[in-house]
């Protein structure tokens, strides 16, 4: 079994990222929309080189007080302008940098919303093939958005969450609720193993911010690797749809 593991960054200057990197084989690298700024994603681009990490971009909703973590109501031509702006800023550090961008993954709120309304998934892709379509959208597996990923002509990666818990419909559990956050390591181990066993997860993701995120993608990187579970980044994988 080959999986992809990847972690947001760049959104915050106080985590250390290069605690994290060792573990994971794909960064998305927040754009400038909810977090970020061009010295972060500098910063996060250079380790994910030193590291052997692959790159992304990780647009959300431009809202930098709520951290993207709000719905904003945006017309689909707006959010696609938005979508593209951000990511063509971080291909300029990337570019700047050598450094190849791979794939595309959402926000928080902006992601939550592309599963369950297929306009926001639309506005997403629309956005991001102003920029560029050989490259990888990575969405909530199981979910409507990556059927329009797919009909707009892009590959696409489906995630799992090593430590967020999950309601009975397959949705994320809402952060404002209890149990939303799987913090211990162990626990969170254990459930990263139990999605990749499903066979349906391209990559499986762990969030910088988490309390303890260090601990945990080391848990969960252990645990995949006393399993024989290969983490490769999804350019790496062969499996993409």
């Amino acid at each position: 079994m080959t999986i992809d593991m990847n972690c947001d960054m760049g959104e915050r200057a106080d985590i250390d990222e290069a605690a994290l990197m060792p573990w994971i084989s794909s960064a998305n690298v927040a754009c400038g929309g909810h977090a970020g700024d061009e010295a972060m994603m500098e910063h996060t681009l250079e380790l994910a080189r030193r590291f052997g990490v692959a790159a992304g971009a990780h647009p959300g909703y431009p809202d930098r007080a709520n951290f993207g973590r709000d719905e904003m109501a945006m017309r689909p031509e707006d959010l696609a302008s938005s979508v593209f702006e951000q990511i063509a800023r971080l291909d300029a550090v990337a570019s700047r940098l050598g450094i190849p961008l791979a794939h595309v993954k959402p926000h928080g709120a902006l992601y939550n919303v592309a599963v369950r309304h297929s306009e926001v998934a639309g506005a997403i892709a629309s956005g991001v093939a102003r920029w560029r379509r050989d490259v990888v959208l990575v969405g909530l597996a199981g979910s409507p958005m990556l059927d329009v990923w797919r009909a707009a002509g892009f590959r696409v990666a489906s995630e799992g969450f090593a430590d967020r818990a999950y309601e009975s419909d397959g949705s994320l559990r809402s952060r404002k609720l209890p149990g939303a956050l799987l913090t211990d390591p162990a626990e969170a181990a254990g459930h990263a193993w139990r999605l990749a066993q499903t066979g349906t997860m391209d990559t499986l993701c762990v969030h910088s911010d988490t309390p303890g995120a260090a601990q945990i993608v080391r848990a969960v990187r252990e645990g995949l690797d006393r399993r024989g579970v290969l983490v490769r980044s999804l350019t790496e994988r062969r499996r993409i749809e």
